[in-house]
């Protein structure tokens, strides 16, 4: 199974909205400004995507629509397969046309907090079927499970050819340190949280699927590349003028928040789906201070 590189920075993109409909010509400027602006991959309708709040043929399209625009500039990960009910998600692998995909995230079962034992077996049957290499998800702040390092790193060993990577989303840098220090060769341990992104990849982590990089992918994945090269003074600039602007991205939600930066930045509306909801005007203006701030200190760092 052809694994594709996906070492530096994904980005989550977003699904932008325009009266309650998918808004595609915005959509389309997302892709454009993060590719232009240096990103390595592309995650489709993940969180950050409101993949929950589509339909199953909003993701059809959505996908599709993704696939066509970057015309094979970067590699595309589908973030479409979290499932509580594992055969559910296996007849959902086996009944999907993957053309133009490159690789699937899927996230461990929510809500009905499987054990250490269950996940693995969830996944391995992900595994039996799945024709695209697999970043095995964890986020316990969603899902209300952890996926505990020795089950990543069983995993990893058990069906190597599957799993290349997980996105590690459980805020926990001792974790991420025991993921990097246990993993097989070849397995990438990508962040998933981008205030702690910056010491993951200097611990030798492999990169990052981001929020932030929808509205700053130069400063984000350069600050990612600088980490990567061992640059940690370069890295550490830019980390720290990010870094005020991440808890508005958050504190009403994720997308709420990424969503009222692009607004700011004219790429799409904040608009989001029933039960999210856009950010306040109060906290969307701490946010443009938040974000003027970072823009006057980015444009002193020198790359």
């Amino acid at each position: 199974m052809k694994q594709p590189n996906l070492s530096g920075t994904g980005v989550a993109i977003v699904t932008p909205f325009k009266n309650g409909e998918v808004d595609y010509p915005a959509l389309k400027n997302i892709i454009n400004h993060v590719i232009n602006g240096g990103v390595e991959f592309i995650v489709s309708l993940g969180t950050t995507g409101e993949a929950v709040n589509l339909s199953a043929d909003e993701c059809r399209k959505v996908l599709d629509f993704t696939i066509q625009t970057v015309d094979q500039r970067r590699p595309i990960v589908a973030g479409l397969f979290g499932s509580n009910y594992t055969q559910k998600l296996i007849d959902g692998v086996q009944n999907y046309n993957f053309d133009g995909i490159d690789a699937i995230m899927s996230s461990s079962p929510a809500y009905i907090k499987p054990s250490q034992e269950g996940i693995y077996q969830h996944y391995m049957r992900l595994a039996e079927v799945a024709p695209r290499p697999v970043v095995i998800y964890n986020v316990p702040g969603r899902t209300s499970s952890n996926v505990e390092p020795e089950t990543v790193i069983r995993l990893a060993n058990d069906a190597p050819e599957v799993f290349m990577a997980v996105k590690e989303a459980a805020g926990d840098i001792v974790q991420a340190m025991q993921l990097i220090k246990y993993r097989p060769e070849g397995f990438l341990v990508l962040s998933g949280d981008d205030p702690i992104t910056m010491p993951m990849v200097a611990a030798g982590a492999d990169g990052l699927i981001s929020v932030i990089a929808n509205a700053y992918p130069n400063a984000c994945s350069d600050m990612v590349r600088a980490a990567l090269e061992g640059d940690l003074a370069t890295a550490r600039q830019l980390n720290e003028a990010l870094l005020d602007i991440h808890p508005w991205l958050y504190i009403e939600g994720n997308p709420a928040g990424i969503k009222a930066a692009l607004e700011t930045k004219g790429l799409c509306s904040k608009e989001v789906r029933i039960s999210l909801t856009a950010l306040s005007t109060e906290n969307h203006q701490e946010l443009n201070k938040a974000m003027a701030i970072a823009d006057k200190a980015l444009q002193s760092i020198k790359v």
